[in-house]
């Protein structure tokens, strides 16, 4: 009841205050047009004008709700929203007047008025925000309580994100930041000011800068810089001894806006700087709004990144299928508060379990399926490779038959680089569903299809997270060889980049992502010891050796699968042969009688029949047999056809 009363209140004490500041305009008006002498003809005239703007204007505000918002929030769509009623309630006012009136009226006071309206109602508006950002600034440049003093900071890059940031920081963050100014490199923006505060000069000055100016903090604000550029900056910022934090790339800024909440330490992803993806999102739409989508492993690394990702396009409802609970309790948790307009179903199930994963499918009828479940560790993989094929060839099988049985429109089976000429049971498993996959493509009115990259950055049992845990214990940092190299790339891209081609396949095809040139692990130790705030001296490497099954260089596709482009850049497709799928499940049957791992070897010999490029024996080491030394490297180029590079694997 109260609170009901104070709004009422305050929406009549606007309405009062509105009204004396248009009868201010129209006086103002009436003494500019006649010198501050008004005629006494016009003034009985002048208190019917004011009656009619009154009432005109209080009209089109109330209906436009501009006795509505905080004044002290006033912004730019405050004052078009003002000027859109003022020339609505200007243009009524002259019609009607142009009836009522008799005889002549100066047509300059009603130009006036319109004038005189815009400029004193948005001046108190704006007048009262500034006021009150005056005050607020003097009480935010005071440190609280516990601070000894407030950090100084310094922006490098004085385009829009810098900007953008820079106000933030100016209105909110006062207490806690002193910002003493830009760097940038454009000439034309030396010694500008930005929200009162100055260009000092080119990034390349920052050391000087940061001596002189005692910063204690850099902001790179520069979010379309590539990895090179963000390598570079780093190593010119390091000298300095301040903190250096970026913001998100381009396509990770949530509708282009900035904030200081977005700004992060520099991470090994920015240094590697992958272009942004571009997406389809009306194909994506078009493949995920309004049906039931299906995603196994939705607890792990992949998986649950492409439950987020599918939230985004508007499913009916998302099946997430987990056998860990703890894992599918935090994905389902996370995806329940942002999503809310989504039906998420958390369903604990092994894919293994067929008669677990028909009821799913019986009682859900999902449209599309994400296959993301697996065993991925090739150490670990190679000491236990029954359980390789049980989950990665026989769930696979399950989960794909389900599809099959119950009109599954697109199974998308994601892949791995370490499929090509595999060395590992991780690797070789992963080949043979995509072969089972494939086969049943050709009988089926399902539509499947693979998606196959390299590794993901800070996936979980990944190098990263590994290198963060040794480097924050003092070291070792464990490498297994110096010229170890691997794809990689981020989870979020990962994802993007498998719907997007979930919604090209047809049947049959191996989609391989694009991902860009291979990285040495040496490299990237070296790096993340940098950015923990240590010289390379400080925290010492060592080559533990190759593990079983481990290869030096990874493969994205074979010879004979003559990738070719698709009309996305950062997308290939590949078609090989296809394996009968009759004489695929003979060999099928003979490795699951093996599936309780008790004959490893016999699971390798096994494995071999179905994939004859599978070689167990090589020595990790060493470059592959002749046979299979070359592999396509897959690279998009600027122009419209990709470049296919042959490379001869190096021999050490």
């Amino acid at each position: 009841m109260l609170r009901n009363f104070v709004i009422t209140y305050r929406r009549f004490l606007v309405v009062v205050v509105h009204a004396a500041l248009w009868t201010f305009a129209l006086a103002a008006s009436f003494l500019l047009r006649f010198e501050f002498t008004i005629p006494a003809a016009y003034r009985a005239l002048g208190l019917k004008l004011v009656l009619l703007t009154l009432g005109m204007r209080s009209l089109v505000h109330w209906r436009l709700g501009l006795f509505h918002g905080l004044w002290r929030y006033s912004g730019a769509r405050d004052l078009i929203s003002l000027f859109k009623g003022a020339v609505i309630s200007s243009f009524l006012i002259a019609t009607i007047w142009a009836f009522l009136a008799t005889g002549t009226f100066p047509r300059s006071i009603l130009i006036l008025d319109f004038a005189f309206s815009i400029l004193v109602v948005g001046g108190v508006r704006f007048g009262i925000r500034t006021i009150r950002e005056v005050v607020l600034q003097s009480m935010r440049s005071t440190p609280a309580r516990g601070e000894s003093r407030r950090r100084r900071i310094l922006v490098l890059g004085a385009g829009d994100a810098g900007e953008m940031l820079m106000r933030e920081i100016v209105r909110i963050y006062g207490h806690r930041y002193d910002p003493v100014g830009f760097l940038d490199d454009a000439s034309h923006k030396q010694n500008e000011r930005i929200h009162g505060l100055p260009v000092l000069g080119p990034i390349s000055d920052v050391v000087p800068i940061c001596a002189r100016e005692r910063i204690d903090e850099i902001i790179l604000a520069i979010p379309s810089m590539t990895g090179t550029q963000i390598r570079q900056i780093v190593g010119l910022c390091r000298p300095t001894g301040a903190s250096l934090r970026t913001l998100p790339a381009v396509d990770s800024l949530i509708d282009g806006r900035v904030t200081v909440s977005q700004l992060a330490d520099v991470a090994i992803e920015d240094l590697l700087g992958r272009e942004p993806v571009t997406l389809d999102t009306e194909a994506i739409e078009d493949f995920i709004r309004g049906r039931v989508i299906l995603v196994t492993g939705a607890g792990g690394s992949i998986g649950s990144e492409l439950c987020k990702q599918i939230c985004r396009f508007g499913p009916r409802t998302l099946l997430l299928v987990e056998q860990a609970e703890n894992n599918l309790f935090e994905v389902h948790r996370a995806l329940i508060a942002e999503h809310r307009e989504v039906s998420i179903i958390p369903c604990v199930a092994d894919i293994c379990d067929s008669r677990r994963l028909e009821t799913i499918f019986e009682r859900e009828r999902p449209a599309v399926v994400f296959h993301a479940a697996a065993h991925k560790h090739v150490p670990m993989m190679e000491s236990n490779p029954g359980e390789a094929i049980k989950n990665n060839v026989f769930g696979t099988k399950k989960v794909a038959d389900a599809a099959h049985r119950f009109g599954v429109e697109k199974f998308v089976m994601v892949s791995t680089d370490k499929a090509v000429n595999p060395t590992s049971v991780m690797g070789v498993s992963k080949r043979v569903a995509e072969l089972y996959i494939q086969a049943l493509s050709q009988t089926s009115r399902t539509h499947f299809i693979a998606v196959r990259f390299g590794n993901v950055l800070g996936s979980a049992g990944s190098v990263i997270p590994i290198f963060k845990e040794q480097i924050k214990a003092g070291g070792p940092v464990t490498v297994t060889h110096p010229e170890m190299r691997r794809y990689f790339m981020t989870i979020p891209e990962a994802c993007q980049l498998i719907l997007q081609a979930g919604t090209m396949g047809r049947g049959g095809e191996i989609f391989i992502l694009d991902m860009g040139e291979p990285v040495k692990i040496v490299d990237l130790a070296r790096d993340l010891i940098r950015l923990s705030g240590f010289e390379v001296d400080d925290v010492p490497i060592v080559f533990s050796g190759v593990r079983p099954g481990e290869k030096l260089f990874e493969e994205l596709s074979f010879d004979a699968e003559k990738a070719e482009k698709t009309g996305h850049p950062k997308i290939f497709v590949g078609m090989l042969g296809f394996t009968p799928l009759a004489e695929l499940e003979h060999g099928l049957v003979r490795l699951h009688t093996l599936t309780d791992g008790s004959a490893p070897e016999r699971i390798r010999t096994e494995l071999k029949r179905l994939v004859p490029e599978y070689s167990p024996e090589l020595n990790s080491d060493r470059p592959p047999p002749a046979s299979s030394s070359k592999a396509v490297v897959i690279r998009a180029e600027e122009s419209d056809a990709p470049t296919l590079v042959t490379t001869e694997t190096p021999a050490l």
